[in-house]
């Protein structure tokens, strides 16, 4: 995006669902249900039904999230969680 200042309508201009990163659609909410998710797999037994549902989910927005470089910047602090998606 260069050295200028980057706003929200710059990378998803208004009324837009989505936008297309390297080469590939990114629904807009990706990130905010990334973080849901995330949050949500904290919090439950792990490799139960719901568990996995949870990170099916995860797996599914993981793609996107790498695309628009969330992951190169910002660290999931659950250590369990992080080394999930790192695996995905």
């Amino acid at each position: 995006m260069g050295n200028k200042p980057v706003r929200p309508e710059d990378v998803l201009p208004d009324g837009a669902e989505g936008t297309e990163f390297d080469g590939a659609y990114v629904r807009k909410g990706s990130v905010a249900a990334f973080i849901g998710n995330v949050l949500a797999l904290s919090e439950v037994e792990s490799r139960t039904p719901q568990w996995e549902e949870i990170a099916g989910q995860l797996r599914e927005l993981k793609s996107a999230l790498d695309r628009i470089g969330v992951l190169d910047v910002f660290e999931i602090r659950d250590p369990a969680v992080r080394a999930l998606v790192d695996g995905l």
